[in-house]
Parts: structure tokens; C-alpha cells; sequence
């Protein structure tokens, strides 16, 4: 189980909590000096203190102050031992340590952190000195193993590359639950020695992706981060293990691409940098900020991998590169101020220790365990009554100190409740097998027992219904019941009666056409009240086909051919208020009479009204007889 065990307990250090040291290089000027011959912009003070020039008044300049500030002239090794020797043996306490280089393009980050063969840079420097620790420790500390792996991976356009595996695709960041962030499908090294290191550090550090930009030959377009990996095993009990990661983190440069002359895949590249890095500081000024807010380490994959880093758990130190060139000014003024806020970020680190628990085979230790009760010693078995008897118990003398043994009753007493746990699931699974099936069985008995109680019913309604078809039972000269027919459920319903037909006289079929003359309102209305006229036409009752068909032989012939005319005069020449004027026309059927009209010119009879859409004959029957009542009503 891992532990946290704080920076007190361990014999590294004293403090709880661990400032980010900030270390700022500025480097020598290029071989081409500038244009104008102004001189550098900054100029240092002191082993921490540097100036630079106020752009908004030359006259004056900016003070600042740091923990280490190495000048032009400063050698790689110097740089080494003043700023990341001394955070290096926190690794083989169970600790984590980071270095990164930051900086705008061109300030010599990468070299700082790789140098060349002649001045070798941070990484091959620390590389080397944890193996020396290692060394040295082994020497010291008899009873510990230890095992060194190395991680090398890139963020190229906020995709996770791992460096030693070049085929690999965009690797996932996740976090496990003590809250260490973890890159599964990353390559992880075994080192033996600082020649193994270098064997596969070179190769995978040409898989870097690089390009040339206006202001360096050789641009970094990605983040490299280096994960040297140590894991300090104790061979005794209690077999206690700690592990220590080292980062070094080489960051790529914040690019104004009006300078570079990005264009492209350059310019993509660069906007995924600046992205990053303005996360980067925008995570500082959250730190910087307190008070329990969002940190965004989230927001981007550079922030997410530098969590333990920065605000987290790890003894860090950050190299500012700065340029004294007046080209670099902004550049610059921006690293120093992003360099005095990192400054004030605290860390809280702690040891990483894990218990590793033994493995032991259950079979053959319950096969000692029963040797031993088993055994004819009546010593062992005289000690093992005693101690049931006494009360307390007297603690048992054991070779161990007091600390390892008291682990390894904790041991044990985990042995032996991961043992019984097999055994107690089986008597419990017995159990509750064994409660089902009584229950089962007091079911069966009560199904059994209310059975019986119902057999004695069922016995005398057969002998019932036996003897009532015979006509043994209830035998009485008493006139068989009838049940009375009760009308409330079943009311008698009301035959309708229907009047003669009567429809001798024109006069009441033109006093009912006037008193229901429809009204110009919707289609439906006019439907409605056709009906209700002819209704009433009929004297409230349906007529056969054969009168509807005869309707008009009760009327004068000059008056039907009189409406007749002036329907087919309203139907040629009216407009669409006129013949929504007719009966049982609306207004979609108005339109649709004025475009036939307008295709096919004037109706010659009124029967060519069937031809327009939607007008059936019976429709059109309906139409010729509430249009012809009506004109008559008037």
C-alpha cells in the first residue's frame, strides 16, 4: 500500500514545502551583432541580480532578482552545479525532481539542456549523476536494489509522441487515484549504466521534430520531456520500496511569427506552442493567485504533464534563457516577468513508499500450519494453551526490531484473512443454500395444508351438483323461482316516428328557403346550413334518390332557367368576392374556378362546373339546388 511520508520523516531536507528555484542564463551575443550597434539590453549585477532597460523611458532600468543568474561568460558545467546538482539526490529518498528551460526562440534553451559532445547540457550531466548516486548508495546501504528506466516523449501540436517508439501514435494522459499522472502505451527503458542511457538517448533525440525559422537554424517544434525513472527495493522485511522521477523538460520557444516568417505547417506549429506556453502561464498566475481557485492544468497537454512540476509534488528548478540582443527586448521583458512570478510558486513534496506484501502460496502455508498443530511437541502445544489462558497475552520475543516486527503481524494477519476469505464465502454460500431450501419446504407444507382445507368443498359441491341433477336434493312441490327482469338496467328504447312525406306546395318549401338563407362564412358553415335547409325542405326527414332527382319539377320552369343563366353569368364574369358569394363555394374552390377559367375561357353550361377539382357530381347536384332556392328566396 503506498504511503505518503512527509519531507520531516525522511533524511532528505527539513521543510514541509519547496519553492521553484529560478535560475535565469543569459546567453553571449551571435556572431552578427545588431543592426544598429545598440549593445545589449540587460546587463547582470551579481551572482542573482540583472538589470534591463525600461522601454518606456531609456533613461531608466528594471531590476531583478532571482536565485542563481548566470552570465555570458557562465560554463555548462557551472550552470549544472549551482542550479541542479542539489535537487538530484531527492530522487533516491522516493521523491520527484524537474528541471525545465524556458525562454523565447533563439535564447539557447536546447542548449542548455543537451549541449554538444565538447560541453555536454543538463541531461547528460544528471543522467550521469544519478547513476553516481546510485553507486554511492549501494556502497553505503547494503540491503536495497535498485532499478533505473528512462521515458522519452515529445508534445508536437498538443499530440503526446513517445520518442523511443517513433511508429506510436498520440498518446493518452491520464491520472491514477494517488493523483500521479500517468501516459499509458509509453515506452519504458531499463538503464544499467550511463553507456546504455546514451545508447538510446541519441537515436531518439534525432526522432525530435525540428525546422529552420529566420531566427535559428535549428528550431525545437515540439516539448521534450525526459522521464528518468529510479525504484529503490529493500530485500528484507518489511520490503519497503520508493520511487523518485526525475524530469527534464525542454521547452519549446514562444515565436512572434512577423520575426520568424512562419508560413504554413511552420505557422500551425508555432500557434500550438504559443498556446501551450500561454496556458503555462496562465497556470502560474492561478498558483500565484491562492485562495482554492482552478488551476487549468488541464487545458493543455504541456500543463498537464508539468502538474507534479509546478504547484504539485516534485523539488523543481526553472532556467530562464534570455538574449541581450535589443531584437530580443520584448521577448526578453516577457521571460523575466514570467521567471519572477514562477518564483513564489510553492511545492509540497513527499516520499513515494510502498509495502510490497510477500507472496506466499496459501496451500503450503496451511499445510505448515497444520504440520505444526499436528506435530507429537508437547512444548508447542503447552505455549499454544498458555497463551489462550493469559489475559493480556505476553508479547512473544522475536529476533526483529520492534518496527519490523509489528509490520509483519500486520502481515501476517492480512495472510490469514486473505486464506479464510475462500473459506468463509463457501459456508456462507452453504448457508443461504441451505435457509432457501427451507424455506422451500415450509411453503410445500402450507401449499399442502390449505389443499386439504379446500378438499372438503370441493368434495360437497359434487355431491351438490350431483344430486341436484338427479332431483334427490331439495325435493318441494313448490312452483320452480323465476328471477324478475329488472327494467333499470335495460331501459325500453323509443321507436322513432316517422312522418309521412308532404310536399304538395312550392309556397312553404320558399317560406323555409327564406328563413334559412346561409350566411357568407366559412365552407363548413355553408355545408351545415345546405343541410339544414334541405332538412327542412323535406320536412326533417331523408328523401329517396328518385325524389332529390325530381326536386326541380315542382319548380317553374322560367324561374330555373332564369337562376340557371345567372349562376353560369356569376360563374364566367364574377369576380373571387362574387363567387364566394355563391352557395357552397369557398374560397379555395373560387380560385380554382378562376384558373380554369383563365386556361380554358368561359363555361358554355353550368354542368362543365364538374370539371373543376374537388367537384363531384353529388357536390354538384347540392350546388345547382341551394343556388337556385336561393335566388328564388330572393
Amino acid at each position: 500500500m503506498a504511503q505518503r511520508v512527509s519531507v520531516n520523516d525522511a533524511a532528505v531536507g527539513s521543510k514541509r514545502t519547496s519553492r521553484v528555484r529560478v535560475a535565469v542564463r543569459l546567453r553571449p551575443y551571435m556572431d552578427k551583432q545588431d543592426e544598429k550597434g545598440e549593445g545589449p539590453c540587460v546587463r547582470g549585477l551579481g551572482p542573482q541580480k540583472l538589470e534591463i532597460i525600461n522601454w518606456r523611458n531609456a533613461t531608466e532600468t528594471l531590476e531583478y532578482q532571482f536565485d542563481v543568474f548566470h552570465g555570458e561568460q557562465t560554463t555548462q558545467q557551472e550552470v549544472f552545479l549551482t542550479s541542479v546538482k542539489p535537487i538530484l539526490p531527492h530522487i533516491l529518498s522516493g521523491q520527484n525532481a524537474s528541471v525545465f528551460a524556458y525562454g523565447p526562440t533563439g535564447a539557447g534553451k536546447t542548449h542548455t539542456m543537451l549541449g554538444s559532445q565538447e560541453q555536454p547540457g543538463i541531461i547528460p550531466r544528471a543522467v550521469r549523476e544519478v547513476f553516481n548516486l546510485v553507486e554511492a548508495q549501494k556502497k553505503e546501504q547494503d540491503g536495497w536494489e535498485y532499478f533505473v528506466a528512462m521515458s522519452y516523449l515529445e508534445i508536437y501540436n498538443e499530440k503526446v509522441l513517445d520518442l523511443l517508439s517513433p511508429g506510436s501514435q498520440d498518446l493518452p494522459i491520464r491520472e491514477d487515484k494517488d493523483r500521479n499522472i500517468l501516459i499509458p502505451g509509453l515506452t519504458h527503458t531499463p538503464l544499467s549504466s550511463f553507456t546504455d542511457f546514451d545508447t538510446h538517448f541519441i537515436p531518439a533525440s534525432l526522432n525530435r521534430t525540428t525546422a529552420s525559422t529566420k531566427l535559428n537554424q535549428r528550431s525545437s517544434r515540439s516539448h521534450a520531456i525526459l522521464l528518468i525513472k529510479v525504484v529503490k527495493s529493500q530485500r528484507g522485511p518489511p520490503h519497503r520500496q520508493q520511487t523518485g522521477k526525475l524530469y527534464l523538460v525542454d521547452l519549446a520557444g514562444s515565436e512572434d511569427n512577423r520575426r520568424t516568417g512562419n508560413q504554413g505547417i511552420r505557422l500551425k506549429e508555432s500557434g500550438a506552442i504559443n498556446l501551450s506556453l500561454f496556458t503555462l502561464s496562465k497556470v502560474v498566475d492561478a498558483l500565484n493567485a491562492g485562495a482554492g481557485g482552478r488551476v487549468p492544468y488541464r487545458d493543455s497537454k504541456l500543463t498537464r504533464l508539468l502538474q507534479d512540476s509546478l504547484g504539485g509534488s516534485a523539488h523543481s528548478v526553472m532556467i530562464t534563457n534570455i538574449a541581450p540582443e535589443y531584437s530580443y527586448y520584448f521577448d526578453t521583458f516577457s521571460a523575466l516577468n514570467f521567471a519572477a512570478k514562477s518564483k513564489q510558486i510553492v511545492n509540497r513534496p513527499f516520499v513515494r513508499e510502498t509495502v510490497v506484501v510477500p507472496v506466499i502460496v496459501p496451500g503450503k502455508r496451511a499445510r505448515e500450519e497444520q504440520e505444526a498443530g499436528g506435530s507429537g511437541d508437547p512444548q508447542i502445544k503447552r505455549s499454544k494453551q498458555g497463551k489462550k489462558a493469559e489475559q493480556p497475552p505476553s508479547p512473544p520475543t522475536q529476533p526483529h526490531s520492534s518496527p519490523d516486527s509489528s509490520v509483519l503481524e500486520r502481515l501476517l494477519a492480512l495472510e490469514k484473512m486473505m486464506m479464510g476469505s475462500a473459506e468463509r464465502e463457501r459456508l456462507d454460500l452453504l448457508k443461504t443454500v441451505a435457509q432457501s431450501r427451507k424455506e422451500i419446504q415450509m411453503l410445500k407444507e402450507k401449499q399442502k395444508e390449505l389443499e386439504d382445507k379446500a378438499n372438503p368443498f370441493k368434495k360437497q359441491d359434487g355431491v351438490t351438483e350431483k344430486e341436484s341433477k338427479d332431483g334427490l336434493l331439495f325435493k318441494t312441490d313448490l312452483p320452480p323461482l323465476h328471477r324478475k327482469q329488472s327494467t333499470a338496467t335495460k331501459p325500453r328504447k323509443q321507436q322513432a316516428v316517422v312522418t309521412p312525406l308532404q310536399l304538395s306546395q312550392v309556397q312553404p318549401l320558399l317560406h323555409s328557403v327564406l328563413v334559412c338563407k346561409p350566411s357568407q362564412t366559412l365552407e363548413k358553415k355553408k355545408r351545415v346550413k345546405a343541410e339544414i335547409c334541405e332538412g327542412k325542405e323535406n320536412g326533417g326527414v331523408d328523401h329517396s334518390s328518385a325524389e332529390d332527382v325530381n326536386w326541380e319539377s315542382h319548380l317553374d320552369s322560367a324561374l330555373l332557367e332564369q337562376s340557371r343563366k345567372k349562376i353560369l353569368q356569376t360563374l364566367n364574369s364574377g369576380s373571387l368576392k362574387e363567387l364566394k358569394s355563391l352557395q357552397l363555394i369557398g374560397d379555395k374552390k373560387a380560385k380554382l374556378i378562376m384558373g380554369w377559367r383563365e386556361i380554358h375561357g368561359e363555361f358554355t353550361q353550368v354542368e362543365e362546373l364538374k370539371k373543376i377539382e374537388g367537384i363531384t357530381v353529388k357536390r354538384f347536384s347540392s350546388f345547382i339546388k341551394a343556388n337556385i332556392l336561393s335566388s328564388m328566396g330572393k
